[in-house]
């Protein structure tokens, strides 16, 4: 607590020199800013493709296709996975999407049996505005995402066209799972007929099963039992279909991740040279403290606290700008109908000031270390 009384010190020694400071603390914000949001996306794609021992859902899709349009399944193979040990229900689904490369603005229509959609999604799902009974009640329904909605300004009642489709607003859903917040649920039969009749065709199948432990075996089961099938099929764990199909965006986020790291070395120069400088207009001064009775350790901590102070100024403003932007722009990537959000949260923003935090401390040490060992009378004669 004793060195709180040095505080006003420090922040003098930061306020001083204002061109010098603020220069320094934009620049840290715009490398924070870009390190935060490429973390934000990182962590979007190790939630959307990490399994849990909680994952029991396996996606059935035709063997060798990417894009939902070109993977048409016949709807009767629902039976005969039904019949394999161990399945505890089969959704099928019909996916339409407005574009299926990659994209901030997709929107994905679903197309599921309604009474079994809600059936099995009951505890997991909320509609926070509209009703299910209006979702019932009319075939071009649909059940948005809460953030779809919110980015296309979607309200129920309202109608809206994508991909060729369109569509009634029934209601908006808040839902756990990421895949939920960026599609538009629908009657199946109703997406089938969309554009052309294909009715009795689905995109893909959704198997829930007992147990975690049962998928690889579930899933052999259902990829042998239409091996010679006309239309083969390649069964995935939900969140290895999601890692498959998103590779491109796994891959853009690897390289992010180097752009990370150069903006942290970034933020090291900025706090080092505005230190050095600092350090270096100030010998004079330095010298005085000590002749005062300032050791020379306490000289060193209160540069290197100068250093933390305008790393986590710049750190905090460039950090929660990128969170705001993340959690307010409803941002997330698409890619074959599949989404990877960018999740920014308050633990990301703490996160980034221990980062700066630490940053401050390193740039401060050289400075810091030299300061302290130099000579009162050295000092006055380089003044």
């Amino acid at each position: 607590m004793s060195f709180l009384r040095y505080a006003p010190y420090v922040l003098k020694q930061v306020v001083r020199h204002r061109v010098r400071s603020l220069l320094t603390v934009a620049g840290i914000g715009i490398a924070m800013f870009l390190f935060t949001a490429v973390q934000a996306m990182n962590r979007g794609v190790t939630e959307a493709t990490t399994a849990t021992a909680n994952d029991t859902t396996l996606v059935v899709y035709r063997e060798d296709r990417y894009c939902p349009a070109t993977s048409q399944l016949p709807q009767d193979y629902q039976r005969r996975i039904e019949a394999v040990d161990g399945v505890v229900s089969v959704t099928p689904m019909k996916i339409v999407v407005s574009n299926c490369r990659t994209s901030l603005d997709v929107v994905t229509f679903r197309g599921v049996p309604k009474a079994q959609f809600l059936a099995n999604r009951e505890g997991k799902i909320e509609i926070i505005d509209g009703s299910a009974d209006a979702w019932m009640s009319r075939t071009d329904a649909a059940l948005l995402g809460e953030t779809l909605a919110s980015r296309r300004g979607l309200r129920p009642g309202m109608t809206f066209d994508a991909a060729g489709i369109t569509a009634y607003v029934a209601g908006i859903l808040r839902s756990d799972d990421l895949q939920d917040h960026n599609v538009a649920y629908t009657a199946l039969e109703f997406v089938q007929l969309a554009g052309r009749d294909q009715l009795g065709i689905v995109t893909q199948f959704n198997v829930k099963v007992a147990d975690a432990s049962m998928l690889d075996r579930v899933a052999g089961e259902i990829d042998e039992q239409f091996s010679y099938a006309q239309e083969p099929t390649a069964t995935f764990t939900e969140k290895s279909f999601i890692g498959r199909v998103a590779d491109d965006i796994i891959e853009l986020v690897g390289f992010a991740r180097w752009l990370g790291l150069g903006c942290l070395a970034a933020v090291l120069a900025l706090v080092a040279n505005s230190i050095i400088l600092g350090v270096q207009s100030r010998v004079a001064e330095h010298a005085v403290l000590q002749t005062l009775g300032y050791s020379g350790r306490l000289v060193a901590v209160l540069i290197v606290a100068e250093g933390v102070l305008l790393a986590v100024i710049g750190g905090a403003v460039g950090a929660a700008a990128a969170v705001g932007v993340a959690r307010f722009g409803d941002f997330a990537l698409s890619v074959e109908g599949t989404s990877i959000p960018i999740v920014a949260s308050a633990s990301l923003l703490a996160s980034g000031l221990l980062v700066c935090s630490v940053i401050g401390v390193l740039a401060g040490l050289v400075p810091a270390w030299q300061a302290s060992r130099r000579e009162i009378a050295a000092c006055f004669r380089a003044a």
